[in-house]
């Protein structure tokens, strides 16, 4: 595990995204994707992850938002690779409930080298203010697939899709912090001797 500031730059004619990400930090964000509920939602992943976590992303906004959002969750995911693997001394798998209101989104990850998703948030209207919800999944499928995390997310309840979208990112955080809690006498956490 890499404890110290790791940093990535990714362009592409559709992105330019700049991240720093520290895996053990006190839950500080600088966040500027161009898109303003996602700012809102990373802030929130940040502060509950304890991660620290600087991103600075200039996309095409004005085609839409798929771009920025999808592209943020692929460099988020390879820092986060970089960070855990090979993997020691951490708990590796996590789980949470986090509830907003009226919403409750259930999460439970493994740390595993293994990417996969499953996303089970059905009561969403398409938009959030301008923002297309259905670019959630697309951002946790880029952090599962590219973090080589399993990861599921499913919606145990809810109405307003704000709250929804807002407890499907923090119980990842909640669930991402419990996950890396150290815990030396684990070694590496797997029968097969390497994550």
């Amino acid at each position: 595990m890499r404890e110290e500031i790791l940093e990535l730059t990714r362009n592409t004619k559709e992105t330019q995204i700049s991240m720093k990400l520290k895996i053990y930090g006190s839950g500080v964000a600088k966040i500027d994707t161009g898109i303003g509920f996602f700012n809102h939602m990373l802030e929130a992943f940040t502060k509950h992850s304890l991660l620290d976590l600087e991103i600075s992303c200039k996309g095409d906004t004005h085609v839409d938002f798929h771009h920025s959002v999808e592209d943020v969750g692929i460099v988020l995911g390879q820092l986060l690779k970089e960070a855990l693997y090979p993997l020691s001394g951490v708990e590796r798998f996590g789980e949470a409930s986090v509830v907003m209101d009226e919403a409750a989104v259930f999460c439970a990850l493994d740390l595993s080298n293994r990417a996969y998703l499953v996303y089970e948030n059905f009561n969403q209207n398409a938009k959030v203010g301008e923002f297309d919800t259905e670019l959630v999944e697309e951002f946790f499928r880029a952090v599962a697939i590219n973090s080589a995390i399993t990861l599921h997310l499913n919606q145990i309840r809810g109405k307003n899709t704000h709250h929804i979208i807002e407890a499907t990112f923090k119980s990842f955080a909640v669930a991402l912090r419990r996950a890396l809690a150290k815990n030396a006498r684990i070694g590496t956490p797997s029968t097969k001797g390497v994550l």
